[in-house]
């Protein structure tokens, strides 16, 4: 899984306590992600019991965005003042609860209310849990190790509909009181792991990143590809639903997709350790444009969930890169490692939150093409900006 540089005696040792952590850590955010995706083929279904609107699906949709948006900077503070492990338990004990509470959901509102304490607590999961990766991991595989843990998450999303589809047949009050009791389990597992140091956390560096235009573009590369899935994961359930495919069928749909970004993510964090960032950024960029233009255009239901599985490989390039980028332009700032990912975690969820409420209401008012041109215009915009910052020179960090 990873690669020992030449000299193993000096980092034999690290590399071990790197791949240990990194199972923990990749089981932390695939349980996350899991609850996260489980939502998309049950859509639909909860869109014809209480009535909802696609302005009100996508509310729905974007209530755990809200959620997270509320939580990134406290759950970022948390991560660089306590500790990883703490934020991590913490955030699991709120992921419970929310299960919980979702389980015994009876209205619209309870369900939306479930999900923006999911999303609260994925801020404290994620941070806690990539800050400590990356403060263990050596910076030479920082993207890796990040790639590799993102693909774990992405494999939970690639589960969750799959789960969202079962609890539909089976009931998913006890689908979800299970996935409450598993989340309890991983709480346990945290607590006993060795904790890793805490973090300083400085105005100064705060300051220093948020000036700097780099670490403000890899915020941006994990708000635009949650803004594009937020659209695809309401507009496409929505659409393969009125062909009349079933939400298991929805679920295969995006399970398939997923898998791809789950091979994809290492190699895309291998490949921007060995060749930069900018160069998978820029064919992200390319890809989804066209991606973002195809979906608008396509209207046969084959048609839409192959263009989910092309949808995986281009949205889904955008995040390790700029992860990745986000985590080394705030060592260059003096930025600790929890709050940069906290920081990470707000960007994310502005575009999460953004992509199906405002996604709904664009398609509601002109149609599902709107909202996906609007993102391919995005893309475009940002594969010209990647142009003036490419051409910047980074100033080296001063003691």
């Amino acid at each position: 899984m990873l690669h020992a540089p030449c000299n193993m005696q000096d980092l034999t040792p690290i590399l071990a306590v790197v791949r240990r952590l990194l199972l923990l850590v990749s089981a932390i955010v695939f349980v996350d992600a899991m609850l996260f995706g489980a939502l998309t083929p049950l859509v639909p279904g909860y869109a014809e019991e209480f009535d909802l609107s696609k302005t009100g699906a996508g509310l729905l949709l974007g209530s755990f965005g809200a959620g997270a948006l509320l939580g990134g900077i406290p759950g970022g503070i948390a991560a660089a003042r306590f500790g990883p492990k703490r934020a991590v338990v913490g955030g699991l004990l709120l992921l419970a609860l929310a299960s919980f509470a979702f389980a015994a959901a009876d209205s619209a509102f309870a369900l939306g209310a479930a999900r923006v304490v999911q999303g609260l607590s994925s801020t404290f999961t994620w941070a806690g849990a990539l800050a400590w990766i990356a403060v263990v991991a050596p910076a030479s595989r920082r993207g890796q190790v990040i790639g590799t843990a993102f693909g774990a998450a992405v494999f939970g999303t690639v589960l969750g509909p799959m789960f969202g589809g079962v609890a539909e047949l089976v009931g998913t009050r006890p689908s979800f009181v299970a996935v409450g009791v598993l989340v309890l389990a991983f709480t346990a597992f945290a607590a006993i792991h060795p904790a890793a140091p805490s973090e300083p956390t400085t105005r100064a560096g705060l300051i220093r990143a948020l000036r700097d235009p780099r670490f403000l573009g890899g915020l941006w590369l994990n708000t635009l590809p949650a803004l594009l899935f937020g659209v695809l994961i309401l507009l496409v359930p929505l659409a393969l639903y009125a062909e009349g495919w079933t939400p298991f069928a929805i679920g295969i749909v995006f399970v398939a997709a997923g898998l791809v970004e789950v091979v994809l993510n290492p190699l895309i964090g291998r490949a921007s350790d060995r060749v930069g960032r900018l160069l998978p950024i820029r064919v992200a960029l390319i890809f989804s444009t066209v991606v973002a233009v195809a979906l608008a255009a396509a209207s046969e239901p084959i048609v839409i969930a192959v263009l989910v599985g092309a949808s995986a490989l281009a949205f889904g390039g955008f995040y390790t890169p700029g992860m990745s980028l986000g985590s080394v332009r705030a060592d260059v700032a003096g930025l600790s490692q929890g709050l940069a990912f906290g920081l990470m975690n707000t960007a994310w969820a502005l575009g999460e939150m953004t992509g199906p409420s405002v996604g709904g209401a664009l398609a509601a008012r002109f149609g599902d093409a709107v909202p996906y041109l609007v993102g391919a215009a995005l893309c475009v915009l940002t594969l010209f900006a990647t142009q003036r910052v490419a051409g910047q020179r980074a100033r080296p960090r001063e003691a």
